[in-house]
């Protein structure tokens, strides 16, 4: 897949899949849902690494809390799509259910997921806060991953553009967005994935460099995420919500980096006065 988008570079453009499915013999299989599912296997194994290097659960542990937390955020992810785009199902309500076409808003699913990841870690007697810690730098590599989702569904892209990495999409999907047959566009899902696994990478640093108390990464991960999405949310031509000149999720941006940030000052100012073991030290 990757060595595809490398090998269109040169032509130009990268080219969209002709079919957002993959057939494997007799199997059939939807490559929107199978990127999301490499996406989670994948990120429920670092995190899971990461807990058990550091002695607050193990690979069991977190994978039961995964079971739950992952369902989770993948309704409430679904949930936030349909509710914050309603309109587009007002029709036929049973397309609400139809996830495999795409349609998962972020916002919903890290709220969800997390949520219930807290609820699940406690049940089991873990320490949740160091748990959504060792999930902080995980989460990001999911996006990474998933994203590439909207490649296969040629969905979500930007504005036209002649750049060398322009998205190259069927005749049918440029026109229904309201350009050309042969319009190239931003393609923000591999913004979007790039800038995720930079945010994986910069939270493994903070770790490092800061040591921030125990589930304080995730608010770190919040306002790393909410800064790229807010700019990449702008290139992107698909119909939203807009006020005050900005779309739905960029307000939705600058409220969690808002909170996050806020959240962080806090607890910075609270650390003077308090010890906290910090995220690298191992937990006993």
């Amino acid at each position: 897949m990757i060595l595809s988008v490398l090998h269109s570079l040169t032509l130009a453009s990268i080219s969209s899949p002709s079919t957002g499915t993959l057939n494997l013999g007799p199997l059939r299989l939807n490559a929107y849902g199978l990127m999301i599912a490499i996406g989670v296997i994948v990120a429920v194994r670092i995190a899971g690494k990461r807990a058990e290097s550091r002695g607050v659960a193990t690979m069991e542990d977190f994978s039961s809390v995964a079971t739950w937390a992952v369902p989770a955020g993948i309704i409430g992810a679904r949930l936030y799509h349909v509710i914050t785009d309603a309109q587009r199902f007002s029709d036929n309500w049973f397309d609400a259910v139809k996830i495999w076409q795409g349609g998962l808003g972020i916002w919903g699913g890290v709220f969800a997921g997390v949520l219930v990841g807290y609820w699940r870690a406690r049940v089991r007697g873990l320490d949740a806060w160091w748990i959504l810690t060792c999930a902080a730098p995980a989460i990001p590599v999911a996006q990474a991953i998933g994203r590439w989702g909207n490649w296969w569904n040629q969905e979500l892209f930007g504005r036209p553009t002649s750049l060398p990495w322009a998205l190259s999409v069927s005749d049918d999907t440029a026109r229904n967005a309201g350009y050309a047959a042969g319009t190239t566009f931003h393609p923000t899902f591999l913004y979007e994935s790039l800038a995720c696994l930079a945010l994986a990478g910069a939270l493994l640093l903070v770790e490092k460099k800061l040591q921030p108390a125990r589930g304080r990464l995730i608010a770190w991960y919040a306002a790393g995420y909410t800064v790229f999405r807010f700019f990449i949310e702008g290139i992107r031509i698909d119909d939203a919500h807009q006020a005050g000149g900005l779309r739905l999720n960029q307000w939705v941006s600058l409220v969690v980096f808002s909170a996050s940030v806020i959240w962080l000052v806090i607890d910075a100012r609270r650390s003077h006065r308090s010890s906290e073991p910090s995220t690298v030290s191992t937990y006993e």
